[in-house]
């Protein structure tokens, strides 16, 4: 069984589902009721309530429209927040805040960077502090993001995560040999978790060269989620060819992946070179 993470009850987003199971209990509207005028599943609505999905605006505006705006409640304003946080681009957050803390097993290939979930706090400032044209609250509010999403793997119950990287991986710097030195420390240690799998790539693949992405295998028959990165805005989607495109090129590139112990052997290797 899945468990969800624990949720700040200050952030809109837990507001939005406290608000909406309260007016529609008062109302005296079943989940399946409000599904329908939303055009929605009961499961989504039930998600919404429980925090573990993140609204859209025409979820906000249906609701609206349903309940009124009593007490001042107002599901659009709180939508509007949602969108509004800071620390990650609004096209990423339906990933970081209902498909990876919901997922069953995650499965990524970079071939250019340590994955965003297994950075230390020291290599995400660097790489952050890159951006062009980005202020230090800026840097910090999405090193703070960063941070907290990698937080699943300390859940009770975590999802398996198994991770593909090519080996430049392990020697582009950033930040300086201290900080190599930490966020390889850090691999060589999450990779003793049960749930955790690192494997390299040999180089010679060519495969994953089209560039970064991650597959979500969700729970209860949902289909799988992936997100493919690009340099503008990235994509998240269920569609299936899509799905199946990445799927097919994870199996090839993986085909090329040395054995775990193999993996952590060069992992350590790369490690002592950083000196």
């Amino acid at each position: 069984m899945n468990v969800v993470p624990s949720l700040d009850p200050a952030s809109p987003r837990v507001r939005f589902g406290a608000e909406l199971r309260r007016l529609r209990e008062a109302a005296q509207l079943s989940q399946a009721a409000v599904a329908a005028r939303l055009g929605r599943t009961q499961t989504q609505v039930s998600r919404l309530e429980k925090a573990t999905r993140t609204p859209s605006k025409s979820d906000a505006e249906r609701l609206d429209r349903l309940f009124g705006t009593p007490d001042g409640v107002s599901f659009t304003r709180l939508y509007q927040r949602i969108v509004a946080q800071p620390g990650a681009p609004v096209w990423f957050r339906s990933w970081v805040e209902e498909i990876e803390p919901t997922a069953r097993i995650l499965r990524s290939w970079d071939p250019l960077l340590i994955p965003g979930l297994l950075q230390t706090e020291a290599y995400a400032r660097h790489l952050f502090g890159q951006a062009p044209q980005i202020s230090l609250e800026e840097v910090e509010e999405r090193v703070q993001a960063r941070m907290q999403r990698g937080r699943i793997l300390d859940r009770e119950t975590p999802p398996l995560i198994l991770v593909l990287i090519d080996p430049g991986v392990l020697c582009r710097r950033v930040g300086g040999a201290a900080v190599m030195r930490e966020q390889l420390d850090h691999l060589l240690e999450i990779a003793q978790r049960p749930t955790v799998y690192i494997q390299v790539v040999d180089p010679i693949c060519l495969a994953g060269l089209l560039g970064a992405f991650m597959i979500a295998e969700l729970p209860d028959g949902q289909p799988d989620a992936v997100h493919v990165d690009s340099s503008a805005a990235g994509q998240i989607t269920t569609e299936h060819d899509t799905v199946s495109a990445i799927w097919k090129r994870y199996e090839a590139i993986r085909r090329w992946a040395y054995p775990e112990s193999m993996s952590i052997e060069m992992i350590e290797e790369a490690r002592r070179g950083w000196t």
